[in-house]
């Protein structure tokens, strides 16, 4: 059989298992409690997968979930016996990144196994703030925006569900963490222009654009993808036609006046946004900074959201410091779950007493 050029993973995973996962395991175990769905790392789980996601890691992949913890050797030995050697073309048994074996790749896993293998800490038990504080957009989109095909479990759908954004407290401290880091850079745009560092001006401005872009997926309620697709992704969000002006003028200005002029446009439309939701707002988000002709951002924006915190564990917070991705950007660190999920003991330690 021809392979189809332009067929996108998802659709691959759905076929896959309509027309031969699923007619195994309901012929050879079929009180089987399981979901079937594509989730977990690659292009397609986000549906932006296209002729050059082929080259690895693309393929006839499945995610099967189950909810008897016994059940998962099992079940991939089942497949290992059963599965055919191809699909639609493509091979069903292929080398991957993080397995050079020739095996199939229907990951098996309980929910809260495979939410733990992505996230680092167990949805399905609960999270604590700290847990929520460690957690990324991208390895929560592992786990929520992929296409579920079938769900027989009493699990799947309450983490997806509850993964949807942060409780309001903590995405409340989330988002003063957002601009009170943008804060700390806006002013120094100009000021470097004017001493005639271009170069450091520039780059403060690509910097300050990507950190006013994750606070507009924050203001959205979504979760921000790894930087491959972010720029896609955002253009999805509402606020995205308002502020896709004010972001390329940023990076493509000539002078630091033209940058600064780009960004307080942007911040001020973010407020705006933030005023939409009844979040606390004052009435505008750019103010001097000190006697300099720089602006800055209102500490009232960052300081109103902060005082409307509610739960005491999250008011007592270090201040400033946000969620795990606010003040790590170290790739190796973000992408590996165990990693971030050693990080809770930071804000649980004597980090948080100044908060």
């Amino acid at each position: 059989m021809d392979v189809d050029v332009d067929e996108r993973g998802a659709e691959l995973a759905r076929g896959f298992y309509e027309q031969v996962v699923g007619p195994i395991l309901d012929r050879a175990a079929p009180r089987l409690r399981y979901a079937a769905a594509r989730l977990g790392s690659g292009s397609d789980v986000l549906g932006l997968d296209d002729a050059m996601s082929r080259d690895h890691d693309w393929g006839c992949r499945l995610t099967l979930l189950v909810d008897d913890p016994g059940a998962v050797a099992e079940v991939d030995r089942l497949l290992e016996r059963e599965l055919p050697g191809r699909y639609r073309g493509h091979p069903v048994r292929f080398p991957v990144t993080w397995d050079a074996a020739d095996t199939h790749n229907v990951e098996v896993a309980t929910v809260a196994g495979f939410a733990r293998s992505r996230l680092g800490v167990d949805p399905v038990a609960g999270l604590t703030v700290p847990g929520w504080l460690c957690l990324t957009g991208q390895g929560v989109l592992e786990v929520t925006a992929g296409p579920v095909f079938a769900d027989r479990t009493e699990t799947l759908g309450p983490v997806r569900e509850a993964l949807r954004w942060y409780p309001p407290d903590v995405g409340l401290y989330v988002l003063a963490a957002w601009w009170r880091r943008v804060s700390r850079l806006m002013p120094m745009v100009g000021r470097t222009a004017d001493r005639g560092d271009d170069l450091g001006s520039r780059m403060l401005a690509a910097k300050l654009t990507a950190d006013l872009m994750a606070l507009a997926f924050a203001l959205s309620g979504r979760w921000a993808p790894y930087g491959k697709w972010r720029g896609t992704v955002f253009r999805g969000l509402p606020v995205a036609d308002d502020l896709a002006g004010p972001f390329e003028r940023a990076l493509a200005a000539s002078g630091g006046r033209e940058r600064e002029a780009a960004l307080a446009a942007a911040a001020e439309r973010l407020l705006d946004e933030q005023r939409a939701l009844g979040l606390p707002a004052p009435a505008a988000a750019v103010a001097p900074f000190w006697d300099r002709p720089y602006p800055g951002i209102d500490d009232a924006v960052w300081e109103g959201l902060r005082a409307a915190v509610r739960d005491p564990e999250v008011a007592c917070l270090p201040l400033g410091a946000g969620s795990v991705e606010q003040w790590v950007d170290n790739v190796d660190v973000l992408t590996d779950p165990a990693r971030r999920a050693v990080l809770q003991a930071a804000y649980l330690g004597r980090w948080g007493e100044d908060g």
